[in-house]
């Protein structure tokens, strides 16, 4: 069975259809934008998720800035991403998370 290619969505690499991550940029979501806190799929025109409401334009950690929920800020670069402290689960997780997505583990904020 032929399997298609579709390009990343961050970066223009062609990708397998099935896969899950970027292999070139090491996205987590090449084909679209998902929600954050709930991971329904998203736009970048949207203001809020229409599936848990949250904002989809938040200030980044690193420049302040109004930035997409994406994996990195569209101003300065810099990751929005942090790691599960969960050391059975290690998944990245969007910097305003409260708690794990993928295994549910409370995040504790560093001040």
């Amino acid at each position: 069975m032929a399997f298609y290619k579709q390009p990343c969505i961050h970066c223009g690499t062609l990708v397998e259809r099935d896969a899950r991550f970027c292999p070139a940029c090491g996205s987590s979501s090449p084909f679209g934008y998902l929600c954050p806190s709930c991971l329904r799929p998203i736009e970048k025109n949207q203001m809020l998720c229409s599936g848990c409401g949250r904002p989809l334009y938040v200030p980044c950690p690193h420049c302040a800035q109004q930035t997409f929920v994406d994996e990195r800020c569209g101003h300065c670069g810099q990751s929005l991403m942090i790691l599960c402290e969960n050391k059975r689960c290690g998944v990245l997780q969007f910097f305003e998370n409260s708690k794990c997505t993928a295994c549910g583990k409370k995040i504790k904020h560093k001040k």
